[in-house]
């Protein structure tokens, strides 16, 4: 239950999608990109012609249990478990986990008033169909139509289901932005990560040519969502590896684990944003860094304080003011907390709890604990204020 004088917000929920959230609305032009077989007694996805391994069991049938990865992430795996065997028994996703009123109840339980709510599966799309838009958008258009159906963009005014954009194509991007808006959503989620075309080439989605889509969104007072996802940067372990052509979610070795793909990606993209001059064009857009931890923002701080030194005129301000008045940045519990206000300040930070995935923890509010720290207020912010004053556009309340 929730031991605050206040209502609850988390920034991170996630749904374990069925298959039919990307099947029921899927044209059939498009079945053959991206469809579900069996392979032996299980059921694997196969995407742009590849079987894929990204998820292990895509239907979610069975998953590990929220917590079960603590140990790992926090880094006091003692007995040097592996993953897998850190997770422990597989169990079957409750309904409740996978109904909007079933989620509900589960909040109720956990003490959460309100949530964004993520898609899993959904981050499998853009990295293996890069060279096809068309099919992304669709697949994206897809889950949309279906999430709107069996979850709501807003059920109640406390779950918060997080439609997906694809920006390959800024028209299609536009029009999908304003499918969502008129079906009630209060925010979007964009990859993490560069923007492909056709060609195979990529460039920043911080270039004026998108100008029209952060228009829109600023336009509409609601915030983006960098969430986590394959942003394509493991081909970085790959490179040093020999490995395969699919980056696996849990498979890991000691390398792997400090290359940060994560924090790397994130970084990158924020960097993008500000260094390309967005924030400047479009001074009421907010975007917050979901499942991405806060490992990755010293080093950014110090390269764009480091740059902003050496070219300023580039700038429209210093790129840290510029950071602080416009991203919000949802840490991981195994991130240090007192480290991340020496960046950025209470009212920037916002409560995460992945659940019910096994990174995050068994029972969301014991985040609590980290932030012993802080004062009433700031955690107030954290836990309350900053997700609350985001989805209902108050930008400036926020700070």
């Amino acid at each position: 239950m929730n031991p605050l004088p206040y209502t609850v917000y988390d920034a991170d929920h996630h749904l374990y999608e069925p298959e039919e959230a990307f099947t029921r609305h899927l044209p059939k032009e498009f079945a053959h990109e991206f469809y579900f077989v069996k392979k032996g007694n299980r059921t694997k996805l196969v995407i742009n012609g590849m079987l894929s391994d990204y998820i292990p069991n895509p239907t979610f049938e069975v998953v590990a249990a929220p917590g079960s990865h603590e140990k790992w992430y926090r880094g006091t795996n003692t007995e040097g478990l592996t993953m897998r065997e850190l997770s422990g028994p597989a169990l079957r996703p409750p309904q409740e986990w996978r109904s909007g009123d079933g989620r509900l109840a589960v909040m109720d339980q956990q003490g959460v008033h309100a949530a964004l709510v993520f898609p899993t599966l959904a981050s499998v799309i853009e990295e293996r169909l890069s060279d096809k838009p068309r099919a992304m958008a669709a697949l994206f258009h897809s889950l949309n139509m279906w999430t709107a159906e069996e979850w709501g963009f807003a059920r109640e005014n406390r779950l918060f289901s997080v439609p997906m954009i694809n920006l390959a194509d800024v028209d299609a991007a536009i029009a999908e932005l304003d499918f969502v808006l008129k079906a009630g959503a209060r925010t979007i989620g964009i990859r993490p990560a560069p923007v492909p075309n056709e060609r195979g080439q990529t460039r920043s989605f911080g270039y004026p040519e998108f100008d029209p889509f952060w228009a829109r969104v600023a336009e509409a007072g609601i915030f983006v969502n960098l969430h986590a996802s394959d942003s394509g940067y493991d081909v970085i372990n790959r490179m040093w590896s020999g490995g395969g052509n699919e980056m696996i979610a849990f498979e890991t070795d000691p390398h792997k684990q400090t290359l940060d793909m994560l924090g790397r990606a994130v970084a990158d993209s924020l960097s993008a944003l500000i260094c390309h001059g967005v924030f400047a064009r479009h001074p009421n857009l907010r975007v917050v860094s979901v499942e991405n931890g806060a490992s990755w923002l010293a080093p950014l701080f110090f390269r764009l304080n480091h740059v902003f030194g050496q070219m300023p005129k580039a700038f429209a301000e210093h790129p840290l003011e510029t950071f602080r008045r416009h991203i919000f940045v949802a840490p991981f519990y195994e991130d240090s907390t007192e480290e991340l206000k020496q960046y950025i300040p209470a009212n920037r930070i916002l409560f995460g709890s992945d659940f019910p995935h096994p990174e995050g923890l068994a029972n969301p509010l014991d985040y609590l604990n980290d932030f012993s720290t802080f004062s009433e207020g700031e955690v107030k912010q954290v836990f309350h204020s900053n997700m609350k004053g985001l989805l209902e556009g108050l930008r400036d309340e926020a700070a």
